[in-house]
């Protein structure tokens, strides 16, 4: 099993503040620190000091920690070209020493679109599906060869297909809940499936849903990781629960259900424990207050040690 922190900066987080959650997580034994690939703040609040892009802030982050996993959940398509978003995550790879996972999906957030002018075309699965293609290609082509695409969405002539990453393979995580083509893409590029913010009967079908789709194109289902990303809120106290969902502007009676992981160590642990169950082997604890970081250390003193590995 492996636990990282995912993380949402466009609600309101500097570099330093990323930073500061990335080498905590580091120090007390997560597995890998995520973050989302937005540009506009969500809900009530301005979302001060303003957006961060994803890979500027990984490779800031690649120099400034030695072992913790760092990767996006999940850039959208419609903000880079395959080939340069390709040569970004390899320099990435590189100057983490093979540390870089690429977390890629259709996106959705259109106003963030409209916000700074970034199209957004109504559909995007294709666009997906040939970013797939054309990252994976790229990082595969040997070293003294080209590589050319001719698509429907995007064309490359002759590629060099450099740098290469230093990994053998980079981590590809594809996720979403949609019935066919998502786990359909899943098994033919990912090596990781990831299914956020749904139930565990819910989690259960995707997982079985995309397991089916390895065996149909003659994959081994279990080559596919697993994982889940879920919203947390964590404290040993009620009135530090209390404080921590203020602090987003919730309840813990709105937070707590069958979605969301809530509570203290014991709670947690039980949570984690259904979703083994389920399958999962990998969990993505989501924090949404960034300038909380007593909240990565309560999770990574006082309850990551009880967890399942």
């Amino acid at each position: 099993m492996e636990y990282c922190v995912f993380t949402e900066p466009q609600q309101g987080a500097s570099y330093d503040d990323q930073l500061a959650f990335a080498q905590t997580a580091e120090l007390l034994g997560f597995d890998g620190f995520f973050r989302s690939d937005h540009y506009l703040h969500m809900g009530d609040g301005a979302g001060l000091p303003g957006p961060t892009d994803a890979w500027t802030t990984l490779a800031g982050l690649a120099r400034e920690t030695s072992r913790i996993r760092l990767g996006t959940l999940v850039s959208s398509v419609t903000y880079r070209y395959p080939g340069l978003l390709a040569i970004q995550v390899a320099q990435v790879d590189a100057m983490s020493h093979g540390r870089a996972e690429l977390g890629l999906g259709t996106g959705w957030f259109e106003r963030e679109h409209r916000a700074y002018g970034i199209p957004f075309p109504a559909k995007r699965f294709d666009l997906l599906e040939e970013q797939l293609q054309i990252v994976t290609g790229l990082w595969s082509t040997p070293a003294d060869r080209t590589y050319t695409f001719a698509g429907a969405h995007y064309e490359l002539t002759d590629a060099p297909a450099l740098p290469k990453p230093v990994q053998e393979r980079v981590p590809v995580i594809v996720g979403g809940g949609g019935p066919k083509r998502t786990p359909e893409l899943a098994a033919r590029f990912a090596t990781e499936f990831n299914i956020g913010f749904q139930s565990e009967q819910v989690i259960a079908e995707k997982f079985a849903g995309v397991r089916a789709a390895c065996e149909r194109i003659g994959r081994d289902p279990g080559s596919l990781k697993l994982s889940v990303a879920l919203p947390t809120l964590a404290a040993a106290s009620a009135s530090e629960l209390d404080r921590r969902a203020a602090n987003i502007g919730r309840t813990v009676d709105e937070l707590r259900g069958d979605v969301n992981i809530v509570g203290g160590r014991d709670e947690i642990v039980a949570k984690v424990e259904r979703l083994v169950a389920l399958g999962a082997q990998r969990v993505y604890l989501q924090l949404m207050d960034l300038q909380d970081v007593s909240h990565v250390e309560y999770l990574g003193a006082e309850v990551l040690p009880h967890l399942p590995r």
